[in-house]
């Protein structure tokens, strides 16, 4: 059994269509929410990029779903800010909430005008967040100097139980690096293959928690209208790393994939008009050992989709409702 969450793009949908898309997932079955954490959108095509935060309360409030939300601590968010923003959420909306903690996209960060680390820095720098924000959470009144710094911080409403923080990994590096101190492991949707091993660097890392994926699909009542939703809204995302981290503007995403061919897009998105194949993909993917799929529709128009897989896709799948949300080990990041 396997739980299937909706993903709310904020790059990409108003957050008002997106709130009322979040909840006709709910009924259309739908057993868990997942949401972007973006300053700006991949491409100026795309055209949004909704306060997650503020959303969450909101999307937390009208539905009875669990959710989780990508965060980058260290540079746009101090990890004292982060860790009040989880403890008010969680202390609302108990075991509700988990956040997966990642080393961020320079397409967002640089808005600061603090200079764009190399990865082993940022990688160093989510290190200390995660203890940061581990401290914050246990009640300790925290100061640390390093590659961010806290003087005094305490949380005065925390919630009974904190919330999970994830691991999120596109590599077997991080994958590996996470299971050192992460409840939960979080990817995206990669060749099996590189997901066996993603899980494996996990586990055997010592990793604990629940598996998580995020797959980018599109669907549209014919063929060629899915493949060209894919195309217009998706295609700045082929780049692997390092691109993806560090273009700075979503011109420059636009840019650098004017020559991205639709079929090019395949290779991320899984694209089809048959509610079949997607289900064969997501029951594909459950078999690899993933707890929750979280399903993003790559277009912006979110009702069809979701009708469509009320109707003819969960109904094919065994889903169940996710595990109340909570951390599954105590130490901190190295």
């Amino acid at each position: 059994m396997v739980a299937i969450g909706f993903h709310a793009s904020h790059e990409q949908v108003h957050p008002t269509a997106l709130l009322d898309a979040v909840q006709l997932a709910e009924q259309a079955g739908f057993t868990f929410g997942m949401s972007s954490d973006h300053f700006s959108p991949w491409s100026v095509r795309q055209g949004h990029s909704g306060f997650a935060w503020s959303w969450l309360g909101a999307a937390l409030a009208t539905t009875s779903l669990p959710f989780g939300v990508v965060n980058a601590p260290g540079q746009r968010y101090h990890p004292a800010v982060v860790a009040q923003a989880m403890a008010t959420l969680s202390a609302m909306f108990p075991q509700r909430l988990w956040v997966a903690l990642g080393t961020g996209e320079n397409s967002n960060e640089h808005i600061t005008g603090q200079e764009w680390p190399r990865k082993e820095l940022r990688t160093r720098r989510l290190g200390e967040c995660v203890d940061v924000i581990r401290r914050l959470l246990a009640g300790e009144t925290v100061s640390h100097d390093g590659l961010v710094s806290v003087d005094r911080a305490v949380l005065w409403t925390r919630p009974d139980v904190p919330p999970a923080l994830v691991g999120a990994a596109v590599s077997e590096a991080t994958a590996a690096w996470t299971g050192t101190w992460a409840d939960g492991f979080v990817t995206v949707n990669q060749e099996p293959e590189v997901l066996r091993r993603l899980v494996a660097a996990y586990r055997d890392a010592g990793g604990v928690g629940t598996l998580r994926l995020q797959v980018h699909v599109s669907w549209a009542p014919t063929e060629d209208e899915a493949l060209r939703l894919a195309h217009e809204q998706w295609r700045t995302n082929v780049f692997p790393p390092p691109v993806c981290w560090d273009l700075e503007t979503p011109e420059h995403f636009d840019a650098v994939a004017e020559h991205v061919t639709p079929d090019a897009v395949r290779g991320t998105v899984l694209v089809s008009s048959d509610p079949q194949q997607h289900a064969a993909w997501l029951h594909e993917l459950a078999g690899l050992g993933f707890d929750e799929i979280a399903v993003h529709h790559v277009g912006q128009e979110q009702r069809g989709f979701v009708d469509t897989y009320g109707e003819r896709v969960l109904p094919q799948l065994d889903v169940t409702p996710p595990a109340p949300v909570a951390p599954q080990r105590t130490v901190v990041a190295p």
